[in-house]
């Protein structure tokens, strides 16, 4: 029996708080309050709330413009892909970091700490990756201004080799005799770089000694010969041989004479060792530096 009249109960006050409380609700005069304070909210909130999603919208509508301009611009310049994925990125992002300030500030937040901390998290980084960052900005540059390409082959840092990889912080070089170097791109970003691949001629110069005692101009008709017989000498520049120095032990001719780049090499070592076989022929002698040692007996006894 007290079950069910505890039922009874259950039901018959149920029904009344709920239409007690939607009574309240629909109740002309709190109904007036709440839609007072929503207009007040709406009024005093809403431009600002707009403002703020207007400014992130259109600064992100900005930020890939600017990204796409930046992106099209270096493509022109055949900067490396990787380049412009990761300098467009980084854009994209610093610009939408200052937008998200931009909207937030417009809302009435303050963003000074905020700016605050992201700089001081910039600047740890920054100190902490300072060799990196440095390698990471000079190779930017290399490959902006080009010095050099894949293939040419230059001397920088102390080393001479033929460029086989350009990356953002090294570049790699093969040496003529197939050893692989890593330079860091810092170092050659702050040292002469000598290419030797940007110009399609080259002068090779030969210093050849004779003896005083050698006849000069039966010396230089042999050099003469030797240029004239070989067809990689180009004629324009005319090849230049003359007597430059009046050393210690030897008279030196100055030969310089114009070649391709590609030929450089194989003109030079050809020369050399055309020029030593006509001048044995010759018999004219090429001086070397000799040291004479003399030897004196002591008598001990």
């Amino acid at each position: 029996m007290a079950k069910e009249a505890a039922k009874e109960a259950v039901n018959t006050t149920e029904p009344v708080d709920v239409v007690r409380e939607v009574s309240s609700l629909l109740d002309p005069e709190k109904s007036a309050q709440l839609l007072d304070a929503g207009k007040d909210l709406l009024f005093q909130f809403g431009p600002a709330v707009l403002a703020a999603i207007a400014i992130f919208f259109v600064g992100k509508l900005v930020a890939k413009w600017v990204k796409r301009l930046i992106a099209r611009g270096m493509n022109k310049a055949n900067v490396d892909p990787l380049i412009v994925g990761f300098t467009t990125s980084m854009v994209y992002i610093g610009l939408m970091v200052f937008v998200v300030i931009a909207a937030l500030g417009q809302l009435g937040i303050h963003t000074t700490s905020f700016v605050a901390i992201l700089g001081a998290a910039g600047l740890a980084i920054g100190l902490a990756l300072q060799g990196s960052l440095a390698n990471f900005a000079a190779g930017f540059l290399l490959i902006i201004f080009r010095p050099f390409k894949v293939g040419d082959v230059i001397e920088a840092a102390g080393v001479t080799g033929k460029v086989d990889v350009i990356q953002i912080f090294t570049t790699t070089l093969k040496t003529p005799d197939n050893k692989t170097i890593i330079i860091p791109n810092a170092k050659l970003g702050n040292d002469n770089i000598i290419n030797y691949s940007t110009q399609k001629t080259r002068r090779v110069d030969l210093t050849v000694g004779v003896s005083y005692d050698a006849d000069l101009k039966e010396v230089r008709t042999i050099l003469e010969d030797i240029v004239g017989k070989d067809e990689r000498v180009l004629k324009n520049p005319e090849p230049q041989i003359v007597v430059g120095e009046l050393a210690d032990s030897s008279v030196n001719f100055f030969v310089r004479v114009w070649v391709k780049s590609v030929d450089y090499w194989d003109v030079y070592f050809d020369a050399n060792e055309t020029v030593k076989l006509r001048m044995d022929e010759a018999g004219i002698n090429i001086p070397y530096p000799q040291r004479d040692v003399h030897l004196y007996e002591h008598n001990t006894a």
